[in-house]
């Protein structure tokens, strides 16, 4: 929060009241996380239940297509940054980055989306890219350009709540990751073999072992792939929705129907 605009920022607190109303007014809540499960059962008495993200078909039929996609030349790092804010994370591995960045002229980052560059030290800004978003096709071939994603997350409330949805959109497109030890993105991304998960202080020593060795890095992007396909399609798999969800919305259907 510290990170936006102060009248967006006054928005939100404003704001966050009626979201809880809302709860409040429900039968049951559905939250994407386990954090973010355990954070709302603070606030209500209502019951709730984990639901989280996954990948759809058309997550998979466009991450399949546009797999082929050539890569840069030299090493290249994408960091996505979906809304405003993100520079609080990038905060994190900035220094880090800019080390590996140091090492070799080839090594190239591209952020895609919202950004403040002047957030950056000038080391990296010489050596970034930053795209737009446009359709969530042409994203997830800027992610397949790319020869590692990039996940860090500043360890807080609300990103302990954050769901892995980055690390399923890279997992499409075949693309290694690494990622903060923060939120679900531990539960996605296995260390060592769909992905890196890093702590403070992790980041260069990981974007080193991706660099040195890139068939055992597109190995990993194979078998996050891999992963998806298997543990994370459709909504009904146990790992995706929470059981007791599904017990309460079939009782539900039950009852009407009868």
């Amino acid at each position: 929060m510290s990170a936006l605009d102060p009248g967006l920022r006054a928005h939100f607190v404003a704001q966050a009241p009626r979201y809880l109303d809302a709860m409040n007014a429900a039968d049951i809540i559905s939250v994407s996380t386990p954090g973010l499960a355990d954070h709302a059962r603070l606030l209500t008495d209502r019951p709730v239940f984990v639901r989280r993200n996954f990948a759809d078909s058309a997550t998979l039929k466009l991450g399949a297509a546009v797999r082929s996609v050539a890569r840069q030349g030299g090493f290249g790092m994408v960091f996505a940054s979906g809304s405003k804010g993100h520079e609080a994370d990038f905060a994190t591995i900035k220094e880090e980055v800019a080390t590996f960045l140091h090492a070799a002229p080839e090594r190239h980052l591209t952020i895609l989306g919202h950004f403040d560059m002047a957030t950056l030290p000038s080391t990296i800004r010489a050596r970034c890219e930053v795209r737009p978003f446009t359709g969530y096709d042409e994203y997830l071939r800027a992610l397949a350009e790319a020869d590692c994603a990039l996940m860090p997350l500043a360890d807080d409330t609300f990103n302990q709540c954050k769901s892995a949805v980055r690390a399923i959109d890279a997992a499409a497109v075949r693309l290694a990751v690494i990622a903060s030890d923060v939120g679900d993105l531990p539960n996605v991304v296995t260390h060592g073999r769909t992905g890196l998960i890093a702590g403070q202080g992790m980041w260069t020593a990981a974007l080193e072992r991706l660099a040195a060795d890139p068939k055992a890095t597109r190995a990993m992007g194979q078998s996050a792939r891999l992963n998806l396909e298997t543990h994370w399609p459709g909504s009904r798999a146990p790992r995706i929705i929470a059981p007791e969800l599904l017990c309460w919305v079939l009782g539900l259907s039950r009852r009407i129907s009868s």
